[in-house]
Parts: C-alpha cells; sequence; structure tokens
C-alpha cells in the first residue's frame, strides 16, 4: 500500500514566561496551525497530530515553502514536521468541518494563547469515547 508522506517545514519556539517552560509548534505553510508541549519531543508529537487534523479537510495540501525565507525570532528555530497521512487516516478515519460555539472570551484566550480549538475539540470528544 503507497503511503502519503507529508512533511512541512514549522517553527518551534522556546517561551519560559508565567506560565512556565513550553514550546509551541506553528507552521506559515498551515495556516492557523498552533500547538504545543513541555517539551521539544512532545510539541512535535502534537504539531504532527495538528498539521494531520487540519491537512485532513484539504483537497490539494499547501505548497512547501523554503524556510530559508523566514525572519526568525532569537526563541524560535526551524525544524520538519512529517506526517504519513494514510496511517493518520487508519487510526483516525476522515475529519469534517463542523462549526462551534464558544464564548467570546474562550476564543479570545484561545486566540491569545495560540490555542488550537479543533485540535482541543477533537481531543475531549476522543477522551470522551473512551
Amino acid at each position: 500500500m503507497k503511503q502519503n508522506i507529508v512533511a512541512y517545514p514549522a517553527i518551534l519556539s522556546e517561551y519560559n514566561d508565567e506560565s512556565g517552560h513550553y514550546f509551541v509548534v506553528t507552521s506559515p505553510n498551515i495556516q492557523g496551525m498552533v500547538t504545543d508541549g513541555e517539551t521539544i519531543p512532545e510539541a512535535l508529537m502534537h504539531a504532527e497530530d495538528a498539521m494531520a487534523l487540519m491537512l485532513d479537510d484539504e483537497e490539494t495540501y499547501p505548497e512547501v515553502q523554503n524556510p530559508k525565507d523566514w525572519k526568525l525570532k532569537d526563541n524560535e528555530q526551524v525544524t520538519w514536521v512529517t506526517v504519513n497521512m494514510t496511517k493518520w487516516l487508519n487510526q483516525y478515519g476522515k475529519t469534517v468541518r463542523r462549526n462551534i460555539s464558544i464564548p467570546k472570551a474562550l476564543n479570545d484566550w484561545a486566540k491569545e494563547n495560540k490555542i488550537n480549538v479543533s485540535k482541543v475539540t477533537a481531543d475531549a470528544l476522543r477522551e470522551m469515547q473512551g
């Protein structure tokens, strides 16, 4: 069986602030993809899942950007995230777009903290499913 494997550069940012020490992963290739973790491996694992979730909805994948053109801050570095879309889809199935309503204050907080609401919702539902 042929595997559909994609790889995108991402920006790994390290933070040490009032929230603690953690890492955030974003990708200019995948608009809106933001995830984090307490360690680099955890952040990259979450990035793989977030990227797969967001790409699953796409009929064609975004073109891979050249990270050499990106202007990075001192706390940022480029990393690559590889996703085996075939394996991910076999494990989780096709995703669907669904509109949800949340309080404005939570939405504002999620934006400020770069929280991927779709991923959080999917993770919570999977946990409830058992």
